[in-house]
């Protein structure tokens, strides 16, 4: 496995919505966004959004119109030099496989949390960022620092 530029910021998609909806932190989580050229994601992470957007229509959050906003300027965005999307490769679901074998009982660990952290870790990353509890929790099995700015540290 080869190392890639690890310099864009990793995202998980609990900060990736934080570009399109308003939830708590956006603000720092957009800042972030705009001090740097891209972010790097993993490939999955483009329908995790788009089903937070639909999400957030379906509950009455904002209008359709809003919402179809929302969806053309992530493609545009996802579709651009926005976005770094990293492959599920082999390679990443062998470390996710290993994450799992090493894991204790107590681990709470979603697929698709296993799929971006090992993603991670397969492409060079040493850090990602997310909001998310067990998300951050998880990291340190994949060999990753887990950073949430949305919290005082």
């Amino acid at each position: 496995m080869t190392a890639v530029n690890a310099d864009p910021p990793f995202f998980d998609t609990s900060y990736l919505v934080r570009l399109y909806l308003e939830d708590a932190g956006f603000d720092r989580v957009r800042q972030l966004a705009s001090s740097v050229p891209t972010l790097a994601a993993s490939w999955h992470a483009q329908a995790e959004v788009m089903a937070a957007l639909h999400r957030a229509y379906r509950e009455g959050r904002f209008a359709r119109e809003h919402y179809l906003s929302a969806l053309n300027q992530f493609d545009l965005e996802r579709c651009g030099h926005g976005f770094v999307w990293h492959a599920l490769t082999p390679e990443v679901l062998i470390r996710l496989e290993h994450a799992y074998r090493a894991a204790p009982a107590t681990t709470f660990l979603r697929a698709a949390d296993a799929l971006h952290l090992a993603c991670a870790t397969v492409h060079g990353y040493r850090e990602v960022y997310s909001h998310d509890r067990q998300f951050l929790a998880a990291a340190p099995l994949f060999d990753l620092q887990g950073i949430n700015i949305l919290t005082p540290g």
